[in-house]
């Protein structure tokens, strides 16, 4: 024990002296000195170990001081110890190929349940607000980063720590905010995979009914994609997953190209497409375009990993520069092609293109093939939360048990896909559901419980004010989106 204080760094001796582990996480019954251990343990593995690669493990349940000179003195970004950090530069083209999915294919539904022109600003006002979004969270995590002397923290942690060192009251919420995070992170990624199979299985039904005039329904391919789907999940190093990153990246964005193409081929007049859409389709608008916009579940994960993180936020910071080139590009596809296709639009636009032509059917193959390789990536992070959380309930025999545990989700992913494979409806329903909350009420309550006691709400408590309109608008999306999608869902089943 005294060998270990003497190589302990002496800012994190000296926050020794005062922390004390609160005793529901440690059992503790222990010494102080044996708690002090701990924490200090804990302290320089994530010094040592990127936050994100810890996920999973809860942070100690700790009594910060409220007034802490030493910890404002604290600089995380001097602290962290990252073997690969990456430049602004990579960290843009992460963002970029994070937030540009299958979201873009999606956008021209949006605005056939928006209007053309009330869509193009409401796309580009929700955009704003997302972005203001990531940034209260990312600014959050640095003051909590300070408070705490850790040198990083993930979504789920910055919600943890925001609980312990906010009002003594809301410390015995701190896990339950840490789960609820998780939670919806994993419902949302795995619903994610889910619009993943129906849209691989809509295109290549698509390709094969023009070509074969077999006209199977789509669950048959979606059933069909299981042994695949299987197979490549087996994967379990994220490093052997990188190739198919790089050819989905390259292969989303030749078709979406192409797509382009086609779109701006013989456009009619603006005049002949609605300029707002009626107020009972606002919800299914919503829904789809936070689901196309909202890349919250990576940021932090990026902004961990980054050579200057301080460069993440701020004017221009590579969040503003990546968001602003997501959202016009996202506005663009689904402005031009709303115009394009009017009422006829389909849930992914690949869809619309016409059937006949040989270039049109590869494009829709190629996007099969692209999102197909893409959910291996998607279905990572909620294998490894899942994983982290169970495994410890599997003492022998644990890659059998974790192997199972990929090919059950897998299976289930493909048989609420099947159940579900309405494309319109399921994408609105995970917007709304999981995105509105991920993406605006959490990162307000987290800004709301980091503010309170320090520095305050500001004069007539604007953030007060300010954030209770974030949570407000989240709950509508949620309420309103989830149950136009209930209501979609049932009419289309009542079809059938």
């Amino acid at each position: 024990m005294d060998n270990y204080k003497k190589k302990t760094p002496g800012r994190v001796q000296q926050h020794l002296e005062y922390t004390q582990i609160r005793p529901q996480l440690t059992g503790s019954t222990k010494s102080i000195q044996a708690n002090h251990y701990i924490f200090g343990r804990m302290k320089s593995e994530l010094n040592d170990v990127p936050v994100q690669t810890v996920a999973g493990s809860t942070l100690p349940l700790v009594d910060m001081p409220k007034d802490d000179e030493e910890a404002g003195a604290y600089n995380p970004f001097e602290n962290r110890k990252l073997t690969h950090p990456t430049t602004d530069t990579e960290t843009l083209v992460h963002l970029l190929k994070g937030s540009l999915g299958s979201g873009i294919l999606a956008m021209p539904l949006a605005f056939v349940n928006a209007g053309l022109w009330f869509g193009l600003v409401a796309t580009l006002a929700i955009g704003a607000i997302c972005t203001y979004c990531v940034h209260i969270l990312v600014r959050c995590s640095h003051i909590l980063c300070r408070r705490a002397q850790l040198p990083s923290l993930g979504f789920a942690d910055v919600a943890e720590v925001a609980f312990l060192a906010g009002p003594d009251s809301l410390k015995k919420y701190s896990r339950l905010a840490r789960f609820i995070i998780n939670l919806f992170l994993v419902i949302d990624l795995i619903g994610c995979c889910c619009i993943y199979i129906v849209f691989v299985a809509t295109n290549i039904k698509q390709v094969v009914d023009h070509y074969t005039q077999s006209y199977w329904d789509v669950r048959i391919y979606i059933v069909l994609l299981l042994v695949p789907l299987i197979l490549i999940n087996l994967i379990r190093k994220l490093k052997y997953l990188t190739p198919f990153s790089m050819i989905a990246n390259v292969l989303i964005a030749t078709g979406v190209g192409i797509t382009l193409y086609y779109i701006l081929t013989d456009l009619p007049a603006l005049s002949e497409r609605k300029a707002i859409a009626e107020v009972q389709h606002l919800p299914m608008f919503f829904g789809t375009v936070i689901f196309a916009l909202e890349g919250i579940g990576v940021v932090m994960s990026l902004e961990n990993n980054m050579k200057n993180p301080q460069n993440f936020i701020g004017c221009p910071g590579v969040l503003n520069t990546g968001m602003s080139v997501v959202v016009i590009m996202y506005s663009l596809v689904g402005f031009l092609g709303y115009l394009k296709y009017g009422e006829d639009t389909k849930g992914s636009i690949t869809l619309n293109l016409p059937v006949e032509d040989v270039l049109a059917q590869m494009v829709k193959l190629m996007i099969a093939l692209a999102i197909f390789l893409t959910y291996s990536l998607q279905f990572y992070v909620p294998m490894e939360i899942i994983w982290k959380n169970v495994k410890g309930n599997f003492n022998e025999h644990q890659n059998a048990a974790e192997y199972a545990l990929r090919i059950g989700l897998v299976i289930l992913t493909v048989v609420i896909a099947a159940a579900l494979p309405n494309l319109g409806p399921f994408i609105t329903l995970i917007g709304a559901v999981c995105l509105s909350t991920l993406g605006m009420m959490f990162p307000a309550i987290i800004e709301l419980v980091t503010f309170y006691e320090k520095p305050g709400f500001g004069r007539f408590n604007w953030r007060l004010w300010k954030n209770i309109f974030l949570i407000l608008f989240g709950v509508v999306g949620f309420v309103t989106g989830t149950y136009v999608s209930i209501v979609e869902f049932s009419e289309h089943l009542q079809e059938e």
